[in-house]
């Protein structure tokens, strides 16, 4: 990989730990902890966005009558996504102890903590949920099926491709038939210890 390319991933990674440090004093002006994975928000701070929360019924009075016509729509993706979870479970405990490929750490993906916001009503919080699991396991099948590129078919494509995973800086260049002669096996070795799509949190 040429040098300019490992720089560039290199300041890369430290933008996203400024991003981090940058998050955390947002987080603070809130006045909360995180307390075994629950928020708990300082009384005054709790106390202020209580007042802000619609009620359910209000809610729902105040809805937009297609959203509410589309919501069984939106909420039918949860017998896919309950199937997707339960395949990619089985999968990456299936072909990756025969790959020795690390598993992807399914926690560090699906995050639920919305629903300790004092200014979300029931349904709010429903949806957040909802929201949270589908683009949590979204990101959790991404990096399951970007360490199964790795060690089947690392090579970059002729033409350049939208927000591509993390690993995919490290795969072969097009074309490029004696690295990928060379290095396959080297490559196949080389996953990170920690999850590449996961950020450590900074608090």
């Amino acid at each position: 990989m040429p040098q300019s390319i490992d720089d560039l991933i290199l300041r890369i990674k430290e933008l996203q730990e400024e991003l981090e440090v940058e998050f955390k004093k947002k987080r603070d002006e809130f006045e909360f902890i995180i307390e075994k994975k629950r928020v708990r928000f300082a009384e005054e701070v709790a106390r202020q966005q209580r007042r802000l929360k619609i009620g359910w019924f209000r809610y729902l009075v105040k809805a937009r009558p297609l959203n509410i016509l589309t919501a069984p729509v939106i909420y039918a993706g949860f017998v896919p996504f309950i199937l997707l979870d339960l395949f990619l479970w089985l999968y990456q405990s299936i072909c990756f102890p025969v790959y020795r490929i690390p598993k992807v750490k399914r926690s560090e993906y699906l995050v639920f903590d919305r629903e300790d916001l004092p200014y979300l009503n029931i349904i709010e919080k429903f949806n957040c949920f909802y929201c949270s699991y589908g683009n949590g396991l979204m990101a959790y099948g991404r990096e399951i099926a970007a360490r199964t590129e790795q060690y089947w078919c690392p090579i970059k494509h002729a033409r350049r491709i939208k927000a591509s995973h993390e690993h995919y800086p490290r795969f072969f260049e097009y074309g490029d038939a004696e690295s990928w002669q060379k290095g396959l096996e080297r490559l196949r070795r080389q996953y990170p210890k920690e999850d590449p799509g996961v950020k450590k949190e900074v608090r």
